[in-house]
């Protein structure tokens, strides 16, 4: 993949700290050559890169022979429920169910249990015949698993921008976010409008998926997102929609939050496992209480490395999946 010079930054500090943001979970590297860059991308095998340092407990507990360069693959599906390890195969779990539902009726209610909104743009662009893979360059068609899939492996959709092109595709969808704090402390609902924006990397002109925020109000129209830290709130009236759950194990404990520096944030969120569990069987009892899980058409938990401690993993896996009948 070759970009023109003038698109990164001269400084190797200014041009890693791009490609990362730009990127996100994978790594990528610039060579200059003449008149361009040519980039390499690859999944990284740096212990270091997934700031958890016992990362490998969690690793052995999956098995599989899953490594740090491998474990943005790792998925297994028994029935409804997905178990992934990156939060982005969520995206590719609703496709399959798009794509065996044939067409989705009533726009559906996505129950998000998340430390993050994960409404950043994917690396897709608009094109005349559709959405493309912007690193691969493949079509990507959200009713077709494979292309989604393609884009995960690619890098094109990561783990802060899987629900962007879902809300494109069906812009109707209602959003139930329930999160912890410090990242939430009350309960507001707002309206997500679809949008492009410009990308201001791979292409010059090419225009992106994006979402864009605004206050709720009669006059304004788009998909109803709801963040609350109130179990009853986030459940209050749920209508008889098909419904879609996503767990993705940082809103129990984000400790790492994907930074370096993680230790020198005094307001992350790091319970002790007491409390991880009480709050899972908060969660869980709220669901079944509500004879909601057996409603909810697909459920994907996801374990986030380098976010949700590795040591819990396990236990934590076990009491969830119990909690929600699903063993």
């Amino acid at each position: 993949m070759e970009i023109p010079l003038d698109r990164l930054p001269l400084d190797s500090v200014e041009r890693h700290a791009r490609l990362r943001d730009y990127f996100c979970d994978k790594d990528a590297h610039a060579l200059a050559g003449a008149g361009s860059w040519t980039l390499d991308l690859h999944w990284s095998a740096d212990p270091a890169r997934y700031v958890d340092p016992r990362l490998a407990e969690g690793l052995a507990w999956w098995g599989e022979g899953v490594s740090y360069e491998t474990m943005f693959s790792a998925q297994r599906r028994h029935g409804k429920l997905l178990r992934c390890l990156y939060d982005s195969w969520t995206l590719a779990s609703w496709s399959r169910w798009l794509a065996k539902r044939g067409s989705y009726g009533a726009a559906p209610v996505i129950l998000h249990v998340d430390d993050h909104r994960d409404f950043g743009s994917p690396r897709l662009e608009l094109t005349d015949s559709g959405w493309c893979d912007m690193i691969s360059g493949r079509p990507f068609v959200l009713s077709d698993p494979q292309s989604v899939e393609a884009a995960i492996v690619s890098g094109a959709v990561g783990m802060g921008s899987f629900m962007t092109p879902f809300l494109h595709h069906i812009p109707g969808s209602e959003i139930r976010h329930l999160c912890q704090p410090p990242k939430t402390t009350g309960s507001h609902t707002q309206v997500l409008q679809m949008k492009t924006d410009l990308d201001d990397l791979l292409t010059s002109q090419g225009r992106r998926p994006a979402i864009e925020q605004h206050i709720a109000d009669e006059d304004t129209h788009g998909s109803r997102y709801l963040v609350t830290r109130d179990l009853d709130e986030w459940l209050h009236e749920i209508e008889d929609r098909s419904m879609l759950l996503h767990v993705d194990m940082d809103y129990f404990n984000n400790r790492y939050d994907g930074d370096s520096d993680w230790a020198s944030n005094e307001a992350r969120l790091d319970p002790p496992f007491d409390t991880i569990l009480q709050k899972i069987d908060a969660l869980t009892k709220a669901l079944t209480g509500r004879d909601l899980v057996r409603r909810i058409d697909d459920i994907v938990i996801a374990y986030s490395p380098g976010f949700f401690p590795a040591e819990f993993w396990k236990e934590a896996d076990a009491r969830l999946v119990a909690g929600l009948g699903l063993t």
